[in-house]
């Protein structure tokens, strides 16, 4: 007999476990899904749309409108570092850390490449000390990291930013479209324990990304833009795109959804 929960920590790492299928591509926030990583970047050559070194469309824009200035940038899930590439080139003081490390390899060899100094990190980012995330940051990118967790995690996901997203801070957002032409699971939280599965990814509505970031301040949701292979940014539709901020709502500062491409 054995005895393992006696912190909020050992539940989660618990729960963890629920999800254990080696097919699983991020089933647990505890690096358990390293080796699906490791395999999926293994081949830099492979045709899959986000290897292209190609910022997201929604974070060039935030920068060309203003909406965002350089900063500290924390990239989670940075995966071969092209989101940490543009923020670099654009003045950002920019970590990024990814479960993967032959994903980090390649962001790294990128950023060599590029003359551009990003402080990569090989890890699980809740599970990385304090002195290891140089925080605080003025900016959190997300970009596809938050709906590969199994919904116990988004508790530490939550507490991550509280711990180091800046005052006025910002985070930009992606993750998986429920409805129409969307992508992921829409199997309710408690299905998915029940299945043990996280079926490669669970989709969000818009109203639960905002009850799930209620603490923030939210300045922009919609879906992302289509980008075409040709352009220099990344975009396709079944994704959400949003911009959170830390700080007291601003009356006039809350967005309306835009389901449009």
């Amino acid at each position: 007999m054995d005895r393992t929960v006696r912190t909020v920590e050992d539940v989660l790492a618990l729960l963890d476990g629920l999800f254990t299928s080696q097919s699983e591509a991020g089933r647990s926030a505890t690096g358990d899904g390293k080796d699906f990583w490791d395999r999926f970047y293994a081949d830099r050559s492979r045709p899959v749309p986000f290897f292209a070194a190609k910022p997201d469309e929604h974070l060039a824009a935030y920068l060309d409108e203003g909406q965002l200035a350089p900063g500290r940038a924390l990239d989670l899930g940075c995966g071969p570092g092209r989101n940490a590439l543009y923020l670099a080139a654009r003045g950002f003081e920019v970590d990024a850390v990814d479960l993967s490390p032959i994903a980090v390899a390649w962001g790294e060899d990128r950023a060599h490449e590029a003359g551009v100094d990003i402080r990569f990190m090989c890890g699980d980012a809740f599970a990385l000390h304090a002195n290891e995330l140089s925080g605080p940051y003025d900016l959190v990118v997300d970009s596809g990291c938050f709906h590969h967790l199994p919904p116990h995690r988004r508790v530490s996901y939550l507490g991550l930013l509280d711990r180091v997203l800046a005052p006025g801070g910002h985070l930009a957002l992606t993750s998986f479209a429920a409805g129409e032409a969307g992508m992921g699971s829409e199997l309710t939280d408690a299905d998915l324990y029940r299945e043990r599965e996280l079926q490669g990814g669970l989709a969000y509505t818009p109203e639960s990304l905002r009850w799930i970031f209620s603490d923030l301040v939210e300045v922009e949701l919609r879906r992302m833009r289509e980008e075409p292979p040709e352009s220099a940014l990344f975009g396709v539709t079944f994704l959400w795109t949003a911009l959170f901020r830390r700080g007291a709502a601003v009356s006039g500062d809350v967005g309306s959804v835009d389901d449009g491409a």
